[in-house]
C-alpha cells in the first residue's frame, strides 16, 4: 500500500467509524496470520512421546551395506520382520554394498533423522575404515548414533587339509620352515581375516602370504580348492566343510570354544591369549534424532534380543551371541576397539586412498 492511499484511508477512517472498525480488523487478522506462520516455521521436531507413538506411519528402511544372502543381511532380515511385527509398519531391508561399506553407510549419515532409515552394519564399519581411508563422505562418530549392538560372534582358522597340519602347532611350524610361501586367504584389505591375520602373524612370528578375494565365499572356497593353505571364517559358514573334512579347524579367536564345534581350541588355550577379535553387528541411527523417537526404537529392540525364540533359535543356533549392552556401553565399546584396531591397521598396512 502505497503512503498516499494510507494517508487518505486514515483520514477518512477519522471521519467515519464503521471504516476505523474494519481497518482495525483487518489489522488484528493480519497480526494472527503472521504470529501463526512465525510459530510454524519455528516449530522443532517432535521430541515429546506422542511424537514417538504415532510413530512409524509409514515403511521403514534398514540399509545393510553389504550384498543380499551374506550373514548380516539374514540378522538384519530377523530383526526387520520382529519389528515390522512390533510396528505394525513394513520394515525393509535395503541392500546397498559397495567401496568397502561406504556407499551404504554415506546414504544414511546423509538421510533425515526420522526414525524411517536406519543402518544395520559391522564392526568394520566404524573399527577400521575410519582409520584405513583417510578421507571418508561421513564422520563415523559425530554422524551416527548407536541404537543397539545385536548380536557378536568370532572367527575360526582354518587350513586346508593337504597342507600337512593337524592343528594349530602344525601350521606355525610349517609356516616357519616356509617363510613367505604360506598363504591365507581374506575378504579385502582391511577384514577381519586380514586383520586377524596380522595378529596371527605378529603373534607367532611367522611369514604369511596375503591373498585378499571379493567376499567371505570365495575366500573359503580358495581353501577348500587347495588354492590357498589358510583362512578365517565364522563358525556358522563352515561347520558342515569342517565335518565333511573339507577343511581343518585349527583354532578360534575367542574368549571360549564354540557349543557348535566344541571339539575346537580357543587361541588362549594354545597360548595366544592376545589372539582375540570379536566381531558384531549393530544397528544405528543418524544424528540428531530426537531423545524421544530413539528411546522408543532402543527399547523395542532390546524386548527383540530379550527373546527367549530369538537368543535361542535365531542367534545362539547360529554362533551369533545376542547383546546386552546397553545404547551407552555399546558407544563405549566402539570407541575402545577403535583405538586397539587402529594399531593393527597401521601394521598391517591396509591403508586405502
Amino acid at each position: 500500500m502505497t503512503n498516499s492511499v494510507h494517508q487518505r484511508l486514515v483520514h477518512h477512517a477519522k471521519c467515519c467509524p464503521i471504516l476505523r472498525r474494519a481497518l482495525l480488523g483487518l489489522a488484528a487478522i493480519a497480526a494472527l496470520f503472521v504470529a501463526g506462520a512465525s510459530r510454524a516455521y519455528a516449530q522443532p521436531m517432535p521430541q515429546g512421546p506422542g511424537a514417538a507413538q504415532a510413530w512409524p506411519t509409514a515403511p521403514v528402511h534398514i540399509v545393510v551395506p553389504s550384498p543380499a544372502g551374506s550373514g548380516i543381511d539374514a540378522v538384519a532380515r530377523m530383526l526387520a520382520k520382529r519389528l515390522s511385527d512390533l510396528w505394525g509398519q513394513a520394515v525393509v531391508v535395503d541392500n546397498r554394498p559397495g567401496a568397502n561399506s561406504i556407499i551404504g553407510t554415506e546414504a544414511v549419515a546423509r538421510s533425515a533423522p526420522d526414525g524411517y532409515t536406519l543402518l544395520f552394519a559391522s564392526d568394520s564399519v566404524f573399527t577400521v575404515n575410519p582409520h584405513m581411508y583417510a578421507r571418508l563422505p561421513y564422520d563415523a562418530v559425530r554422524d551416527f548414533v548407536p541404537i543397539a549392538q545385536v548380536a557378536t560372534f568370532h572367527q575360526l582358522l582354518v587350513a586346508r587339509p593337504s597342507l600337512g597340519a593337524n592343528n594349530l602347532a602344525g601350521a606355525i611350524a610349517i609356516a616357519r620352515a616356509r617363510p613367505g610361501i604360506v598363504t591365507y586367504a581374506s575378504y579385502g584389505v582391511g577384514s577381519a581375516a586380514h586383520l586377524l591375520s596380522e595378529l596371527l602373524r605378529s603373534q607367532t612370528h611367522t611369514d604369511l602370504l596375503h591373498v585378499p578375494y571379493k567376499g567371505i565365499a570365495q575366500s573359503v572356497a580358495a581353501v577348500v580348492a587347495g588354492e590357498s593353505d589358510l583362512t578365517w571364517a565364522g563358525v556358522y559358514s563352515t561347520q558342515a566343510h569342517v565335518r565333511a573334512g573339507r577343511l581343518r579347524a585349527l583354532a578360534i579367536a575367542a574368549p571360549a570354544r564354540s557349543h557348535l564345534l566344541p571339539q575346537v581350541p580357543t587361541f588362549a588355550e594354545l597360548g595366544y591369549p592376545a589372539i582375540d577379535y570379536p566381531l558384531w553387528y549393530g544397528l544405528f541411527a543418524p544424528a540428531r534424532m530426537s531423545p524421544g523417537l530413539l528411546d522408543r526404537i532402543q527399547r523395542d529392540v532390546a524386548g527383540i534380543l530379550r527373546d527367549r525364540a530369538v537368543r535361542e533359535l535365531e542367534l545362539l543356533a547360529k554362533a551369533y551371541e545376542p547383546s546386552d549392552l546397553t545404547p551407552a556401553q555399546f558407544a563405549d565399546k566402539i570407541l575402545r576397539e577403535g583405538r586397539e584396531r587402529a594399531a593393527l591397521v597401521k601394521a598391517s598396512g591396509a591403508l586405502a586412498e
